[in-house]
């Protein structure tokens, strides 16, 4: 099985669904070749190509790419007797299309788990009027539903919430980030809340605001997945609470569904991973999980 994995080896946002999918593989006895993009879509796309001419028993991709790109290999693969489904991002045209022929969706309900961050920003303490910053990629549709879901949350509770875009070069090198968050801050001295669902700009944002001086709680930040400095940042207070999508399972299960395809003809399972949020009255029990890669 070859395996889209996401981000870049080892990296917060990708460890969890590495370690997962190897599990699976292990214990099924699966040969599994893992690939990277650093959430590049093109990337993903020509993975998808060297996938499928390797001619594989199953491949999982990841819908960022988006389904009208996607929709042409997914056919190509299919009539090549190659088993496809997927994770992380849904692709939900094609997965009911191809549903009985073992095309599957390991991931969260990505606009559900982004409203659940947002409410959960509102209840660490915002109040009505209050200002907050949404920094997310909203150039990639694919890539915002969470971070809409967010947005919305914030805003029916009466949080006055504007959008700042996530460049191509922030995604794949989280350290640009660092002086563009630094000078909105300086720049909205009323800035009272900070929400990403982007994993490794989470991890990062205690250290901007211990930069600036602020203290936990100045700044209400809800983000996403639960790499070690974002688990840091809850231990402390920077961070009020954290969308957990559990990626282990989005490793392990399309592992399972692409075997349970193949030897039982079982059609695609639609598995919702992401239904609950991580926040310093929880984080000691899953912290332990956290540090050996499994949550």
């Amino acid at each position: 099985i070859y395996m889209q994995m996401g981000g870049n080896a080892g990296d917060p946002s990708t460890l969890a669904r590495t370690n997962g999918a190897k599990a699976a593989a292990e214990q099924l006895g699966i040969e599994l070749v893992e690939q990277y993009s650093g959430w590049d879509p093109q990337t993903m796309i020509d993975q998808f190509n060297e996938a499928i001419a390797a001619q594989p028993d199953g491949i999982v991709i990841m819908g960022h790419p988006g389904e009208d790109a996607m929709a042409p290999l997914v056919e190509e693969a299919f009539n090549q007797g190659i088993i496809v489904t997927s994770g992380n991002n849904p692709l939900p045209n094609l997965e009911a299309q191809y549903q009985s022929q073992g095309f599957g969706y390991a991931g969260a309900d990505l606009y559900a788990g982004g409203y659940l961050t947002g409410q959960a920003m509102v209840a660490a303490g915002l109040q009505e009027g209050d200002e907050a910053l949404v920094y997310d990629i909203w150039h990639q549709e694919g890539r915002s539903v969470s971070s809409q879901g967010l947005y919305d949350a914030l805003t029916d509770a009466g949080v006055v919430v504007e959008k700042l875009d996530v460049t191509d070069e922030v995604d794949q090198d989280v350290s640009l980030a660092f002086p563009i968050l630094t000078a909105y801050i300086e720049a909205h001295p009323n800035l009272r809340a900070i929400g990403t669902q982007h994993g490794n700009i989470t991890a990062s944002l205690p250290d901007v605001l211990t930069s600036l001086g602020l203290e936990p709680g100045d700044i209400i930040i809800g983000g996403i997945d639960l790499s070690p400095a974002t688990i840091e940042g809850i231990e402390s207070g920077y961070i009020s609470v954290s969308f957990d999508q559990v990626l282990y399972l989005q490793g392990y299960e399309p592992i399972v569904q692409i075997y349970m395809t193949a030897t039982y003809k079982i059609p695609g399972l639609h598995i919702n991973t992401g239904v609950g949020t991580v926040t310093p009255d929880n984080i000691a029990d899953i912290a332990p999980l956290i540090e050996q890669g499994i949550r």
